[in-house]
């Protein structure tokens, strides 16, 4: 009887579930996710650029800064006052030092705004500065 009971014992666990290789292949899918994932920079709000035929694609944008048609600076998804814009691009520029500056004005913002960002963007030392527009 005692052969019985073993042989029945051992039977139960040969037919359990082995979740482990499942959970390997889990974290794995995971990682590999997140190692790939792109993670897409935005200034914070929405600009009606104004249309150029020159338009070329800025590679290695670190710093967006858009500016609204009523002279609003944003800049990572939050309003900054414009005297605060050159120490948050300093700040942002030595996160990554390689990095441009993008600068999205909408039609009906004023150039006085633009120029206090390029102006913040080149006392801070950043040399790549561009201005996006859309490709007509």
């Amino acid at each position: 009887m005692r052969k019985k009971r073993r042989a029945m014992g051992a039977d139960e666990e040969e037919n359990e579930i082995n979740l482990t290789p499942m959970l390997d292949v889990v974290f794995i899918m995971l990682i590999f996710f997140i190692v790939t994932a792109s993670f897409i920079k935005e200034a914070g709000i929405d600009v009606n650029r104004p249309g150029a035929i020159t338009a070329d694609k800025q590679e290695d944008a670190a710093i967006l800064i858009a500016i609204s048609e009523n002279d609003e600076i944003w800049i990572d998804r939050r309003m900054t006052d414009p005297r605060a814009v050159r120490g948050m691009i300093e700040r942002l520029h030595a996160e990554n030092p390689k990095g441009s500056i993008v600068i999205q004005a909408d039609r009906e913002s004023t150039n006085d705004a633009l120029v206090v960002v390029m102006e913040a963007a080149k006392q801070a030392g950043v040399a790549n500065v561009a201005i996006a527009t859309e490709a007509e």
